[in-house]
């Protein structure tokens, strides 16, 4: 293992609480954002580029990140969407035949600042007692007190728009021309295997920009309408809520995952609410209402749709729970076929139990067709 510098780092929370590590590799400098954990014990790669976290200080909970490298294919959007890396162990040497180079790289290009021998389950665990707080890490160990001052200005989570700062600026076409059916996509913040899922089912998607409207949307022709996963708060959405509004006034088939999910129900009267730490990692329970069945999924969501009003509107119907807290996790409306869920059926890596949710989608877009 090549000499690596290890300059002392810390990561100070909102409420004033410190923890100490060590910078990653040769950069330096400080990074704010929300401060969250995921779970999962692979999939390092597709966490960092998952437009979903944008903005967020990614704490991961397994003890090793970087043993496996990373692989060109292994990502959800064209570069690192976290605002910085928070980890026990950065392993600079990787072992697997289908890697093409060390996460080190990888976070180096995008110009991510990583922090390594973090006690990781005492910073987690207080993220859990605490909630999701904003927070900086930083090489700056000297520089406490004004680095103080500038994490009281940066803004909370609650109330932030930021699929503006991950969608796509231009419309643009994925899959196969030739395809049975059409969809136009939402881009709030789309990972790309939502795209290969929709493709490997005979689906050709135009992606339009978070802010399009439904006449854009509809200028495709589509046979079906999707929600894409994003950042944020999904309050200030007011255009994605009125297009989603008029798509289901359509009548056409429209599915919804994650920030598409909590879009959905805004444009249906159900408010959203920030979660104490949100649910992120890939072994999440869920139930199936409808079937009974148990899933194991992948999620990451900080807000969730609030239950209460969800049961009040007497045109939806909830149709899956979280085993963990009973936050619902998956919605239909009773005349349209119109569904959508709070976890990724896209998962990857992760399970694969809810891959059924792409071909209800499908069979929907059959029917109507």
């Amino acid at each position: 293992m090549k000499y690596q510098p290890r300059k002392k780092a810390l990561i100070l929370l909102a409420d004033g609480t410190i923890f100490h590590g060590k910078a990653v590799g040769e950069k330096e400098g400080t990074a704010f954002g929300e401060a969250c954990f995921n779970t999962g014990m692979t999939g390092y790669q597709e966490i960092f580029t998952d437009p979903s976290y944008f903005g967020q200080l990614m704490v991961t909970t397994n003890a090793h990140i970087g043993n496996y490298g990373v692989t060109e294919n292994e990502v959800e959007s064209d570069s690192i969407k976290i605002a910085g890396l928070i980890c026990r162990n950065f392993s600079y040497n990787y072992s697997r035949v289908q890697a093409n180079g060390s996460l080190e790289s990888f976070l180096e290009k995008n110009n991510l600042l990583a922090i390594s021998d973090v006690d990781t389950r005492a910073l987690v665990s207080y993220i859990r007692d605490n909630g999701a707080m904003n927070a900086v890490i930083t090489t700056e160990v000297d520089n406490l007190e004004s680095l103080k001052k500038q994490l009281a200005e940066v803004p909370n989570m609650k109330g932030m728009e930021l699929a503006s700062k991950v969608s796509t600026k231009e419309p643009y076409f994925f899959g196969n021309e030739n395809a049975t059916y059409k969809v136009s996509a939402l881009d709030i913040g789309i990972k790309k295997n939502i795209l290969k899922n929709l493709s490997e089912r005979d689906c050709y998607i135009k992606v339009f920009p978070y802010d399009s409207t439904f006449e854009e949307l509809k200028s495709f022709n589509p046979d079906g309408y999707f929600l894409s996963n994003g950042p944020g708060d999904p309050e200030p959405l007011t255009q994605a809520i009125k297009t989603t509004q008029d798509a289901i006034e359509s009548g056409k088939p429209i599915f919804g995952i994650c920030l598409g999910h909590q879009v959905l129900a805004l444009a249906n009267g159900i408010s959203t609410y920030k979660m104490h730490n949100g649910h992120r990692g890939i072994n999440h329970p869920i139930k199936n209402l409808q079937t009974g069945k148990g899933e194991i999924t992948s999620q990451n969501h900080g807000f969730a749709i609030s239950r209460e009003d969800t049961e009040q509107n007497e045109n939806i119907e909830i149709t899956h729970v979280h085993l963990n807290d009973h936050t619902v996790a998956g919605i239909k409306m009773k005349d349209k076929p119109v569904f959508s869920v709070q976890y990724h059926p896209e998962a990857s890596p992760g399970p694969h139990d809810a891959a059924y949710l792409f071909d209800e989608f499908v069979a929907n877009i059959k029917k109507y067709k």
